[in-house]
């Protein structure tokens, strides 16, 4: 059985270069393209692209939509179709503009869409369950700190809690990205992988001396007792080599980084249960401290400053992405509006209003615009 079709194979490594170079698409984002378009292959018997027809498209999403999951065995859920059905239509309405598919109709890409009511459904802003501050803080306190491996650990989610940065960012720091004077990183795109490659500094955020305390040891551990030089690893990978029982065997820090973020997955994870908490990955730490912001800002200037700590170019970004108010917190905050007018605070609006139009000001957008009707 034919497992491949040389032209596909040309012209979709010539459309993964065009998402790389011309979109500037990252290697996660072209990958799901090629995961995509190699399910409509498998679906179409590996037929030239040539020979599309919107048939196959409207057969196709027929198809996806009562394939099952490997793992769960459920049908895929929405999402899934959503994601995998966009990236197809992508592909076919380029395709038209290349040599030798000129035959092809732009209009084609739209049967890969699904329907109306599928696409809301598939679209729909879905609470993401994050911890609380104060449970980050448990599983701080109750993590074990006996060893190097065990210290790292501890410091690694104090970390995360203090700056909010991803994961794949943590798992390529060095020591010279940490200024523990300033209290700060430097999160420099050419050595750490940053989201969009974005270079920022990022501030320790006020969740706690206890927490900074964490950190700023396990940094102090590295320079004065271990000696290590700015370009060693932050947060060094565990060293394994053959122990006395002749098996692999942890023997403590390597000096060298991590290869990816999966091994800090695995540490938030035993973290949290071993806390006797459901495991939150480290992601979710940056809801946290989104709604930490929320709550400690008293004007816009601050909440701006909080935001680009985070690394958001724009304040809507963590609004709508990070700041969403949790269900249980919006009762509370709808119950307190209930209240006599007198028991709530009053708000200055008008120094309010300045200072938002003093912050659209500085970004060149234009204050004169009325922020009321």
């Amino acid at each position: 059985m034919t497992k491949h079709n040389a032209q596909n194979e040309r012209i979709k490594r010539k459309y993964f270069a065009y998402l790389k170079e011309a979109q500037r698409y990252s290697e996660p984002s072209v990958d799901a393209a090629a995961k995509a378009i190699s399910r409509f292959e498998e679906y179409n018997r590996f037929r030239d692209f040539k020979a599309f027809h919107f048939e196959q498209a409207v057969a196709f999403k027929r198809r996806l939509a009562e394939a099952t999951a490997v793992r769960s065995g459920e049908k895929l859920s929405k999402a899934t179709l959503y994601a995998t059905l966009t990236q197809l239509r992508k592909f076919f309405f380029w395709l038209p503009d290349q040599s030798g598919y000129k035959g092809l109709s732009y209009s084609e890409s739209d049967y890969f869409n699904l329907s109306e009511k599928d696409t809301r459904i598939a679209t729909a802003h879905r609470e993401q369950p994050s911890p609380t501050l104060e449970q980050v803080k448990h599983v701080i306190q109750t993590m074990p700190a006996a060893t190097e491996i065990n210290r790292r650990n501890r410091a690694l989610v104090a970390f995360a809690l203090l700056t909010g940065a991803r994961d794949s960012a943590i798992a390529s720091m060095k020591l010279k990205h940490i200024d523990l004077a300033q209290k700060s990183v430097f999160q420099d795109a050419r050595d750490v992988k940053t989201k969009s490659s974005k270079t920022f500094t990022t501030f320790f955020l006020p969740v706690g001396e206890e927490v900074a305390a964490v950190f700023v040891d396990w940094v102090e551990y590295l320079l004065k007792e271990k000696l290590w030089s700015g370009e060693d690893p932050l947060f060094p990978a565990t060293a394994i080599a053959v122990g006395e029982s002749q098996r692999f065997e942890v023997v403590g820090l390597d000096r060298k980084l991590w290869s990816n973020a999966t091994p800090i997955r695995a540490i938030f994870r035993q973290a949290f249960e071993g806390a006797g908490l459901p495991y939150f990955n480290p992601h979710s730490l940056r809801k946290t401290l989104a709604r930490l912001g929320e709550q400690r800002c008293k004007t816009p200037e601050d909440f701006k400053a909080w935001s680009q700590n985070l690394g958001h170019e724009q304040v809507l970004t963590t609004f709508t992405s990070y700041g969403t108010v949790r269900v249980d917190r919006q009762g509370d905050i709808i119950r307190r509006l209930g209240e006599p007018p007198e028991q709530l605070q009053a708000v200055d609006h008008a120094r309010v209003l300045k200072q938002l139009a003093e912050m659209l000001d500085r970004n060149g957008m234009d204050a004169s615009i009325p922020l009321l009707p």
